[in-house]
């Protein structure tokens, strides 16, 4: 089961996501996630406090949202990791396309 909360916080638009995006509810996350192509003007932060796994499917739809704020001039951050989720960012080498705070 997945949980996809969009708001903005301190001038910034948070994504929070909780649970496990696997392939199956990638879809889905996606269509939840999709807002976050059109921000402008502010960064996105993407709080995986909650997330205890991601699939390549899920990894895909973190690189569209980078690509589309890269392409406006703005920057896409992930927060919160925990270390199942870092180990697969880290052998995908997704942890050196994103900014971790």
């Amino acid at each position: 089961m997945m949980k996809t909360t969009i708001q903005e916080q301190d001038g910034n638009v948070v994504a929070i996501l909780e649970g496990s995006l696997d392939t199956a509810a990638a879809r889905e996350t996606e269509e939840i996630m999709s807002p976050l192509n059109d921000v402008e003007g502010k960064d996105i932060i993407i709080d995986c406090t909650g997330l205890e796994y991601i699939s390549s499917a899920g990894l895909r739809i973190f690189l569209g949202i980078l690509q589309s704020a890269e392409d406006k001039g703005e920057h896409v951050y992930i927060r919160n990791i925990n270390d199942n989720v870092r180990y697969i960012f880290d052998i995908t080498g997704f942890s050196n396309i994103f900014e971790f705070i």
